[in-house]
């Protein structure tokens, strides 16, 4: 049977592997309609990951390359992406462990202090129309945290979810009124930090060599606390270990723990737009809880 990524542009992963890697392939597995995993000559294995013209692979390829330049948390190295298409290496994978996860907390922490021009900014080579998930974002600076996370994260997927009908218009007014409340509820000023951007467990692999791997970023400069806030609203193996270890490295501001609904409430809105109701009444929950409410 002819693949829908070979109907759409006349290659299947195995052909693009080898195109990028300049090594025959000798072995496919489709994960999804959209990725595969590609067993190239003398058996070394990499991810081909087809995305569909938008955009998305080369924002993909673009974060990557910026977070391995910082030399901290490691990443797949990527082979080559052509706008349609993306091959990175696979990484073979191990077990959660504390050691790990305190390592994972120290290399994040210098991650994020390897920082970016500007919040909003995004990696080198990649586009200012980037996607977090299936979920568009736009890439745009600014200088001052509370004003960019409102205009260009918070109220974006506000304005989507209540045109959609997931957010109903009289419940908006409370997380509007955050925004308006984020200069005095933000915390102490920081630097722009170099983000993962879409740190929830299913993009942190525990490596088969005893390291945390980061897959998948929407990479952008943003607040650092931001990365911490997603690892626990989804979850996340030995997490106080992390934070432990991301403590002894880059010490996070008094408060911090108080302010972890307020940067939650971009990847909740987020997720309301893409999976619906019950993601925005955690939204709302979590923006009445930062009102005091």
């Amino acid at each position: 049977m002819t693949s829908p990524a070979a109907e759409a542009d006349g290659e299947d992963p195995g052909s693009v592997a080898a195109r990028f890697t300049g090594r025959a392939a000798t072995g496919e597995r489709r994960l999804s309609a959209a990725l595969a995993e590609v067993t190239l000559e003398g058996g070394h294995v990499v991810m081909v990951k087809r995305g569909d013209g938008n955009g998305a692979a080369r924002a993909e390829a673009a974060g990557l390359r910026w977070l391995a330049d910082a030399g901290s948390v490691p990443v797949p190295a990527v082979h080559g992406d052509d706008g349609r298409w993306l091959v990175t290496d696979r990484v073979p994978q191990g077990r959660p462990g504390a050691p790990a996860a305190v390592r994972f907390g120290r290399d994040l922490a210098a991650l994020h202090t390897a920082g970016a021009p500007a919040f909003g900014a995004a990696p080198p080579g990649g586009p200012e129309h980037a996607y977090i998930g299936l979920a568009p974002m736009r890439n745009v600076h600014g200088t001052s945290w509370p004003h960019w996370y409102a205009e260009h994260r918070v109220l974006p997927y506000l304005r989507r979810a209540v045109d959609d009908g997931t957010v109903r218009p009289a419940e908006a007014g409370v997380v509007e009124r955050v925004c308006e409340r984020l200069p005095e509820l933000a915390g102490p000023a920081e630097p722009p930090a170099r983000l993962h951007g879409d740190l929830w467990n299913g993009n942190v692999l525990w490596g088969a060599d005893g390291r945390v791997w980061l897959i998948d970023p929407a990479a952008h400069g943003g607040h650092r606390e931001t990365d911490l806030a997603m690892l626990r609203l989804f979850g996340c193996p030995h997490l106080e270990e992390i934070l432990e270890g991301y403590q002894q490295v880059a010490p996070l501001a008094e408060g911090w723990a108080g302010r972890v609904g307020v940067h939650q409430l971009f990847p909740l809105l987020v997720h309301a737009v893409l999976f619906g109701r019950g993601y925005a009444e955690q939204a709302l929950a979590v923006a009445r809880s930062a009102l005091g409410r």
